[in-house]
C-alpha cells in the first residue's frame, strides 16, 4: 500500500526539478497537472486490467502489456466502450504514463505524445474540458530550446514514477495533493490567497458548517469562491456519509478552477457529485435551476474586493431585501456574504471569513448588518488571530449565519490569541481549533473568551459587532502599594547618594599629568555637586 509519507516525498521531489526555473505559482501548475495526468492514466490501466482479470494489477507495466494485446483482438471495441462509459475517457496505448515514462527513460521522450494524451482526455468528456490548458509543455520557462524543455518535463515524469497512486487507500492521495497545494501556498505568499485557506480557519469553518449534519446522506455543500476546492473537500472529514456529498462550487480564475476539478478527482469524488463552474460569482447568480439552496455554505472570498454595485442589483433576489442598499463598490464583502446566505437552506449553516470592518462599518453596510441582526440571521462571530492568511496580515473573523432560527442572540468568541508563531504565518494547532469549537458548541459566556449577547445588548451597541465591545480581554493593572513604593524610592535615593559620594571621593584622589585633564574632571565633579 502507498505510504502517505513516501508519497509526499516523491510528489514534492518533483517540484525540485522545476524550482529555480520559474516561481512557485507557475511550477505548481506543471507539477499538479502532471500528477493528475499520471493518476488518470494509471487509473485507466488499472481499470483495463480489472475488466480483463477481475482484480487489480501488481504492476502497471503488466496492465499496459495486456492493453496493447487486447486492442489487436475483436474484443477491443467492447472494452473501449466499457472504458469510455465507466472512466469518461479513453487513451491510446502510447498515450499512457507507462508508455511516456518508457520513452523518457530511453531518452526518446517527445512532448507531442504527452500533449496528444492531454488533448484526448480533454476532448473525451465535458468533465475534462480545458483541464490541462495551463500546462504549457512548450513554454520557455522550462528551459532554452526544445532539448532543455523536453528534458525538464521528462525529468519530472521520471521522478513521479516513484508515486504509487493506484494502491493509495482512502484519502491518502487526496491528502497528499492537499499537502502539495499547501506547500505551494506557503511558497507563493500573497498569490496563495487565490486558491488556499490555511488549515486552522478551514477546519473551524467546516466543523461549524457540518455541525449537526454529520449523518445526513446526500448532503449538499456550496462554495461560491472555491479556490482549489479545499474548503468543500474538508467538509467530508466531518461527514459519516462522505461518498454521498454533492459539491457545488464556482471560481473566477480559470487555472484555479482547473485545480479544484483535479482536486475533486484525486479525492475520488464521483463525477456525478461534482458541480463546478468557472465564473464571476457576483456578476451573475449561480446556480439558478434545480438545486439552488444548500445544507452547508463555506466561503473565504477576496477581502474588500471591488465590484460594480450597479443599480440593477437592487432588483437581484440575492440583495433586494436589505433596505435598498448594496455593498459599496470598493468593498464587496457583504455582496459575497448575501450571495452565500441566499443559497443557504432553511435548515443549513453558513460560515464565511471576512475582515473585521464588516462588523462595525456604517452607511450601506451598517443597514445590511442591522437587517441581518433583526432577522436573527447572524448566529456567531469569531475573531481569528492576525497573520493567518497568505494574502493579508490583518486579523479576520468568521461570521456564522442561519435562517429562521428561534432567538436573535449572537455568540462572540475571541480566538485572537489561539495560535503558535511559525516562520511566516501564525498557525492554529488542533488544540486551538478544538477550543474554538468547544466555545461555539457550549454557546455561553466565558470570561475573556466568549460572550453570548442578547438582541438588546446588540441594539444598545447600535448594531456594532466589534468583538471587544462584548468580550473584554483587557488585563487589570496591579494595584500600587504607595507605602511600600515610598520606602523603595527612599532606599533607591540613599543608594544613589552613597554611590555619588564614592564616585566623588575617587575623583578627588586622582592625580593629573596636565592642567587640561584636571580642569575637565573638576568640571565633571561640579555637575554632581550642583545636583
Amino acid at each position: 500500500m502507498a505510504d502517505s509519507k513516501d508519497l509526499l516525498q516523491v510528489l514534492w521531489s518533483g517540484a525540485d526539478e522545476l524550482r529555480g526555473k520559474m516561481d512557485a505559482n507557475e511550477y505548481k501548475t506543471y507539477l499538479l497537472g502532471l500528477v493528475f495526468y499520471k493518476y488518470l492514466s494509471d487509473s485507466y490501466l488499472a481499470r483495463v486490467y480489472d475488466l480483463l482479470n477481475d482484480t487489480m494489477p501488481d504492476s502497471l507495466e503488466e496492465a499496459q502489456e495486456q492493453y496493447e494485446e487486447i486492442l489487436k483482438t475483436p474484443d477491443a471495441k467492447d472494452l473501449l466502450d466499457e472504458l469510455k462509459e465507466s472512466m469518461h475517457y479513453t487513451l491510446e496505448p502510447d498515450m499512457t504514463y507507462v508508455s511516456i515514462l518508457r520513452d523518457a527513460k530511453e531518452n526518446r521522450f517527445n512532448r507531442e505524445k504527452l500533449q496528444a494524451a492531454f488533448n484526448r482526455i480533454q476532448e473525451s468528456d465535458e468533465l475534462f474540458n480545458g483541464l490541462f490548458a495551463d500546462v504549457d509543455l512548450y513554454s520557455n520557462r522550462l528551459g532554452t530550446g526544445d532539448l532543455k524543455q523536453s528534458a525538464t518535463i521528462a525529468n519530472v515524469i521520471k521522478v513521479l514514477d516513484g508515486a504509487d497512486l493506484i494502491h493509495a487507500e482512502g484519502d491518502v492521495l487526496g491528502n497528499a495533493y492537499e499537502y502539495l497545494i499547501g506547500q505551494f501556498a506557503s511558497e507563493t505568499g500573497k498569490k496563495a490567497g487565490e486558491f488556499y485557506t490555511p488549515h486552522g480557519p478551514a477546519q473551524i469553518l467546516c466543523r461549524i458548517a457540518m455541525n449537526g449534519q454529520e449523518d445526513k446522506k446526500g448532503l449538499q455543500v456550496y462554495d461560491p469562491c472555491m479556490g482549489s476546492g479545499s474548503l468543500m473537500l474538508s467538509c467530508r472529514n466531518y461527514s459519516n456519509e462522505p461518498d454521498y456529498i454533492k459539491y457545488y462550487g464556482q471560481e473566477l480564475m480559470p487555472s484555479t478552477y482547473n485545480l479544484a476539478r483535479m482536486n475533486m478527482f484525486l479525492h475520488r469524488v464521483h463525477p456525478e457529485n461534482q458541480h463546478l463552474r468557472n465564473g464571476d460569482t457576483l456578476d451573475a447568480d449561480w446556480p439558478t435551476n434545480e438545486d439552488t439552496e444548500f445544507d452547508a455554505v463555506t466561503m473565504n472570498p477576496p477581502y474588500s474586493a471591488k465590484w460594480s454595485a450597479a443599480e440593477g442589483f437592487k432588483q437581484d433576489e440575492r440583495f433586494m431585501d436589505y433596505g435598498g442598499k448594496l455593498a459599496p463598490k470598493s468593498k464587496a464583502d457583504y455582496a459575497f456574504l448575501l450571495h452565500g446566505f441566499y443559497h443557504l437552506k432553511q435548515t443549513g449553516t453558513m460560515a464565511i471569513v471576512l475582515p473585521h470592518g464588516v462588523l462595525f462599518r456604517g452607511a450601506a453596510e451598517g443597514t445590511i448588518r442591522k437587517i441581518l441582526l433583526e432577522n436573527g440571521s447572524i448566529y456567531a462571530v469569531i475573531g481569528l488571530p492576525s497573520n493567518m492568511f497568505y494574502n493579508t496580515s490583518i486579523p479576520t473573523c468568521i461570521i456564522v449565519l442561519k435562517k429562521h432560527r428561534e432567538g436573535r442572540d449572537v455568540l462572540f468568541i475571541d480566538a485572537s490569541n489561539l495560535f503558535e508563531k511559525e516562520k511566516k504565518q501564525n498557525v492554529m494547532k488542533d488544540e486551538h481549533i478544538d477550543k474554538v469549537i468547544e466555545l461555539y458548541n457550549n454557546r455561553e459566556t466565558v470570561e475573556k473568551q466568549a460572550y453570548l449577547a442578547s438582541f438588546e445588548d446588540i441594539k444598545e451597541n447600535d448594531f456594532n459587532l466589534n468583538i471587544p465591545r462584548y468580550v473584554d480581554t483587557s488585563e487589570e493593572e496591579e494595584e500600587i502599594d504607595l507605602k511600600s513604593l515610598t520606602v523603595e524610592i527612599k532606599d533607591t535615593n540613599k543608594k544613589i547618594e552613597e554611590g555619588n559620594a564614592q564616585l566623588m571621593q575617587m575623583l578627588s584622589d586622582l592625580t593629573f599629568n596636565s592642567s587640561e585633564a584636571e580642569e575637565a574632571v573638576r568640571g565633571f565633579m561640579n555637575i554632581f555637586e550642583e545636583v
